[in-house]
């Protein structure tokens, strides 16, 4: 049976060979549509039952957008701000951040170029090995998960070991370099606004290592023949402290709020930032890990990339519910864990599902 597939449920589809040829072609959605298929493949629709729940109408609640123009003199209003943010809704936007808009655009143009390559240069990054610094590839889940995400994606560790320059296509190379770079001081800042927000000093979490790794993700949605049967990234929330990401203005990205998904609209030069999993598990729920995801499109390619502040190798620090926040009255929620451990139950698990924070909660 051939990937591409009909759309439609057939009484010989076999999933796995399906999974197999998709993955094996090293190609991608993208190869998918260059195909020319004009129905989507069996292996990325939804269930009935996910579908038949997903009818809503968009809340028109308005993602908080914060200007850090101020963070250099009295900075309490925007402390308050990213406070309430983030243990209200999870996420929010940022404007005046520092990073050039140059470096925006550039950033977003190499991540589109790389994933336009033609295939036969573009497949010799196509790996599923964990230890690879630089890979491509469609759905790290693709074999765990109850349906492919309509995405591929450009995965490149950035620290704490310096990636050699020479790791990622020239195409890319000068783009994703300086982005890290910038984006990396972003991350500082923002570490220190929200040690602030929690009450410790402003260095507390570059302490303990939050900032200390990232990587980056260059993600590719294609325009989907049947989006309304699919997604382009299944719902979810982030593994690692803190995610920053740059969109571009097709849009797509809805985040998880009162049982209502929101829209988070592109911003010009905005930067959308969120909370992760271990940032929530150490700041004893104080802070909240948003479950978002991203719906498929006829417009595109979408281009997105985010930059995950976490530890991809391993550690021995381990994490829990900060000592200074907790009291009689706020007892720990979670117990410790290894970083790595976070991280591996995570990944194993895959996409959808519960949160893996309920993994890690203390039985009581």
């Amino acid at each position: 049976m051939s990937v591409a597939g009909t759309g439609g449920v057939s009484t010989s589809y076999n999933r796995l060979q399906q999974l197999k040829s998709f993955d094996e072609s090293k190609a991608g959605v993208k190869g998918l549509v260059d195909s020319g298929i004009t129905k989507l493949p069996q292996i990325f629709i939804r269930p009935p039952e996910e579908l038949a729940a997903d009818n809503q109408t968009p809340s028109q609640f308005t993602i908080p957008v914060i200007d850090l123009k101020g963070v250099s003199g009295d900075r309490s209003k925007v402390v308050a701000a990213v406070r309430e943010a983030a243990e209200t809704v999870g996420l929010f936007q940022v404007v005046n951040h520092g990073v050039p808009l140059k470096v925006l655009e550039e950033t977003l143009t190499a991540a589109r170029e790389f994933h336009e390559l033609p295939q036969e240069v573009k497949g010799e990054y196509y790996t599923r090995d964990k230890m690879k610094k630089v890979k491509y590839g469609s759905n790290f889940d693709l074999y765990r998960t109850r349906y492919a995400n309509w995405r591929d994606t450009l995965f490149c560790v950035m620290g704490p070991d310096p990636l050699h320059p020479q790791e990622l296509h020239l195409v890319c190379r000068d783009a994703i370099m300086e982005y890290s770079w910038q984006i990396k001081v972003l991350g500082s800042l923002l570490f220190g606004l929200l040690s602030e927000a929690l009450g410790l000093n402003p260095e507390y979490l570059e302490s303990i290592d939050c900032a200390k790794g990232h990587s980056i993700l260059c993600h590719y949605y294609p325009p989907c023949p049947q989006p309304e049967l699919t997604l382009g990234t299944t719902k979810h929330s982030d593994p690692g402290f803190l995610t920053i990401l740059l969109q571009d203005h097709i849009g797509g990205l809805q985040v998880l709020w009162q049982n209502q998904w929101i829209n988070v609209p592109p911003v010009h030069a905005a930067l959308v930032v969120n909370i992760g999993d271990m940032l929530q598990l150490i700041s004893n729920d104080k802070l909240k890990s948003v479950e978002h995801r991203v719906v498929a499109n006829h417009r595109g390619p979408r281009v997105s990339v985010a930059c995950f502040f976490t530890l991809d190798n391993p550690s021995q620090r381990i994490y829990g519910p900060i000592k200074e926040l907790l009291s009689q009255d706020n007892p720990p929620l979670y117990r410790d864990t290894l970083l790595q451990d976070f991280n591996a139950y995570y990944y194993n698990k895959g996409l959808g599902g519960n949160s893996a924070l309920d993994h890690f909660l203390l039985q009581r």
